[in-house]
């Protein structure tokens, strides 16, 4: 086994242990290589069917397949929003699992979020503005979809009723 495929392995194994995200710095600390070269080692264990999901705080391997529903919705609204919707679907008993937007050359483009609490929403809005990067739906005047996991039909309703209350839900007029 090469020494790269060693890594890989171990990384797997880091990955499958961490109950939180690992971040590619940590990983690139812990193996002494390029924070480049553990994106690299990813892109190959993906494409060697590893699930890994890249999210807002490092990387995550999918250690089972989720039992709870998941459902579409459809979002508009400003970054002064954005806050008030993270927080509107965690604090009603759901998940942002990504978030999606249609780009008029590239098509469909989505970005996994991996947003189960206050908590993880809060990274994310830190993240965001550390960065100083715009969200996807920035790109879209704010239009965009989000996969939800939600754990029962009435978390998915409140969730729903939140975000519609808050103008952020994007459906279609009755007039229409």
């Amino acid at each position: 086994m090469s020494p790269s495929d060693k890594r890989r392995t171990q990384i797997l194994e880091v990955l499958r242990e961490s109950e939180e995200a690992v971040s590619a710095t940590s990983l690139a600390k812990r193996f002494s290589v390029s924070r480049q070269i553990i994106v690299g080692d990813i892109a190959l264990l993906r494409a060697a069917a590893h699930e890994i999901s890249a999210t807002p705080r490092g990387y995550v391997l999918q250690k089972y397949k989720t039992e709870q529903p998941a459902r579409t919705i459809a979002c508009c609204h400003d970054d002064q929003l954005l806050p008030q919707e993270l927080y509107t679907v965690v604090d009603n008993g759901c998940g942002l699992l990504d978030v999606i937007v249609e780009h008029p050359l590239y098509g469909q483009i989505s970005g996994s979020l991996q947003i189960f609490s206050r908590y993880d929403a809060d990274a994310f809005l830190c993240k965001l503005e550390k960065n100083q990067a715009n969200p996807l739906c920035a790109l879209t005047g704010g239009i965009h979809l989000h996969t939800l996991s939600c754990p029962s039909q009435e978390a998915y309703e409140r969730v729903l009723k939140g975000l519609r209350e808050q103008g952020i839900l994007f459906e279609k007029p009755d007039d229409v």
